[in-house]
């Protein structure tokens, strides 16, 4: 044995390691006499000198993992197995998992905090892989309330120092969409509702991708945009059918909830898509509505970028327009002539209606403000001012010269002793 080890009994240096069952024994080979015995950990010194190491005293008893941390650990890599993600995203969740709960807040924490740092360990490798998962379903599998879920994710970002990439457009709308109940035909769903997947599939990107272009999703959650957008591509694809459904019934056919915000979605994309079917000489002269123009969802997507250009204008583009006109107006007035434009034959000072602006509409239609009511003052002008507040009101330095030949003179008369 390395290190001079002897036999306490007959002195011998000849010591064997022999295993029995689960422990490791040192056993004197002359004698046999057993020199160590079920050591759970030992150090280098005490190994030397034959010395067993108490429980209290190794790194075991540090090392050890509470119950509550291997429950998690479990559900960790129950939750990757329900979501058949690959084994290296396993480890890195755990290793996530393990590097927070290390963390004295997060072991302190409720139970329900802790059940949700699951997901969170889960969702932030599956975002560092580029992963298409959504956090609405991990708290749908964990049960989990997502303003927790929300904050606890954050917390676990700014507490482990981690770089997290945003979930890419794109394969959120593919997660999204692969979910819906309507490309196979069952007794639930008429089969002239069934869509074939592929273009369905294509036309919602295109879909989401008009609404990213006219700031639809700035600053907004995605899965109403999403869902609006879906819509609308199933009915563009038969429209005859179609358009009597309503989105309450497309959400309960395709079995997925109904996002709140998702009807004021719809209309702004069906705004969208009638400003731009107005720059369409075949389809100026029909008139559309916002329920005739989805039949023409298939053209207008065809020409996207050409008619965004036409109907919508970004802000520096107005502000240009504006001073060129403002610049045309102060020659008007420095000539006084008239003239009148020949290409469109109206005065120079007018012209026809500038596109709209291509703003948020968080811009376009700000919320209103509740107007605060200002305290009536009761301010008179003969209060009296302390010393201390005199002096805000002095200006110029004769009036700070006054002021304190003034004070100066105020604490020579007291400080004079009344005359007996």
């Amino acid at each position: 044995m390395p290190g001079g080890g002897r036999c306490p009994d007959c002195g011998s240096t000849e010591l064997v390691e022999d295993s029995h069952y689960s422990q490791s024994q040192l056993v004197c080979s002359d004698c046999g006499c057993v020199v160590t015995e079920g050591v759970l950990t030992t150090t280098f010194t005490d190994e030397g000198n034959l010395r067993e190491v108490t429980y209290s005293r190794s790194t075991g008893e540090s090392e050890q993992v509470s119950r509550s941390q291997q429950r998690g650990l479990r559900r960790v890599r129950d939750l990757c197995r329900v979501l058949q993600l690959p084994s290296t995203f396993e480890d890195t969740a755990i290793a996530y998992y393990q590097q927070a709960y290390q963390h004295s807040g997060i072991r302190a924490a409720r139970l329900q905090k802790k059940e949700v740092l699951v997901g969170c360990c889960v969702l932030i490798t599956c975002r560092q892989h580029n992963w298409p998962l959504t956090m609405g379903t991990i708290c749908a599998l964990l049960y989990a309330d997502m303003d927790v879920f929300s904050g606890t994710y954050m917390q676990i970002v700014k507490l482990l120092g981690l770089d997290v990439p945003s979930l890419c457009l794109a394969d959120l709308v593919k997660t999204y969409c692969s979910s819906f109940k309507l490309f196979q035909a069952s007794p639930s769903v008429p089969a002239k509702y069934v869509e074939d997947k592929d273009k369905m599939l294509s036309r919602t990107l295109q879909l989401v991708e008009l609404a990213n272009e006219t700031w639809l999703v700035t600053g907004r959650h995605p899965l109403p945009v999403i869902t609006a957008a879906t819509f609308l591509a199933w009915q563009s694809l038969q429209p005859s059918d179609r358009l009597t459904c309503s989105l309450a019934r497309f959400c309960k056919l395709a079995n997925v909830d109904l996002p709140y915000p998702a009807a004021s979605r719809l209309q702004e994309l069906l705004a969208i898509l009638l400003r731009m079917a107005e720059q369409l000489a075949w389809l100026q002269v029909l008139k559309l509505d916002k329920r005739s123009v989805v039949k023409h969802i298939g053209d207008l997507l065809q020409h996207r970028h050409m008619l965004v250009r036409m109907a919508f204008q970004d802000g520096t583009a107005e502000t240009e327009d504006q001073e060129k006109e403002q610049q045309g107006q102060r020659q008007e007035q420095r000539h006084g002539e008239e003239e009148v434009d020949s290409s469109l034959d109206l005065p120079k000072g007018k012209r026809p209606a500038s596109p709209a602006l291509l703003l948020p509409p968080c811009m376009l239609k700000p919320p209103k403000r509740i107007r605060p009511i200002l305290p009536i003052s009761t301010v008179t002008g003969d209060e009296n001012i302390s010393d201390s507040e005199i002096e805000q009101y002095l200006r110029t330095p004769q009036e700070v010269r006054d002021f304190e030949r003034a004070q100066a003179a105020s604490h020579a008369s007291t400080s004079v002793p009344n005359p007996p």
